[in-house]
């Protein structure tokens, strides 16, 4: 019998194709980049008022771990700075506290209270965490947008309002919810959200806390416990202890 040699080619490596994706970036830039209005060469300390201030917080820390006042008085700063913290601001906190300039700037971008870039007078912050998201949250969000007509971190033409979404405020049996400034407003609808957000337009306050008419955090089906009058001193103690 006759065998036929066949000749066998090498094997090769499988191939592989190559993909690309979309690069995923932040809202945020933590790279500062020289600006106009936000360039080192631009003064900045505190006034008389917040040195005063800022000296007491320092002064709560032994000497050599006063650094550890940095988020304090970061936030002092961008107060007095109208609601943002420039470059100026966290070289003057580094200054203030004897820190690297860097170890300032680790902070201020990696804590989302601190505004990186200037905001309008009403910083408004709508939650959308689960608890406020199972509660309508982006109808509130939704309503906001349409309202000032601006989408997530934009600001108002007139300066007045900022808008940003952002995570859990801590007012979760409450949602949903958004803040304005320091003030929490809770319990929220899209009308009582138009009707809020009016009121700031007008110049006026309008009461912080929940919109539905309870009591702070209340049932909003009315008390389920604690009904009764509770114990007063020595009642229900066995007689040897009275």
């Amino acid at each position: 019998m006759a065998f036929r040699c066949m000749r066998l080619r090498p094997l090769l490596p499988a191939r592989r194709a190559f993909s690309t994706s979309r690069a995923a970036r932040s809202d945020a830039l933590f790279v500062h980049r020289d600006t106009p209005y936000n360039n080192s060469k631009i003064p900045f300390e505190f006034d008389e008022a917040n040195t005063k201030i800022a000296k007491e917080v320092v002064a709560h820390y032994p000497p050599q771990y006063k650094k550890a006042a940095v988020i304090p008085l970061l936030d002092l700063a961008q107060r007095q700075n109208k609601g943002w913290t420039s470059i100026s601001v966290m070289n003057y906190v580094a200054k203030f506290l004897d820190m690297p300039p860097m170890r300032v700037y680790e902070v201020a971008t990696f804590y989302t209270m601190f505004n990186r870039e200037p905001i309008g007078k009403h910083f408004v912050q709508v939650c959308t965490t689960t608890p406020c998201m199972l509660c309508n949250a982006y109808d509130i969000l939704s309503t906001v947008k349409e309202h000032l007509k601006i989408g997530v971190g934009e600001t108002t033409p007139d300066g007045l309002f900022t808008l940003v979404e952002v995570e859990c405020q801590g007012a979760c049996s409450n949602a949903p919810m958004l803040v304005v400034g320091d003030d929490f407003y809770e319990d929220l609808t899209p009308e009582s959200t138009k009707k809020i957000l009016d009121a700031f337009k007008k110049g006026q306050k309008p009461k912080p806390g929940p919109q539905s008419g309870r009591h702070t955090s209340e049932n909003s089906a009315g008390l389920t416990a604690l009904t009764s009058k509770p114990y007063g001193p020595g009642e229900h103690c066995q007689p040897e202890f009275k």
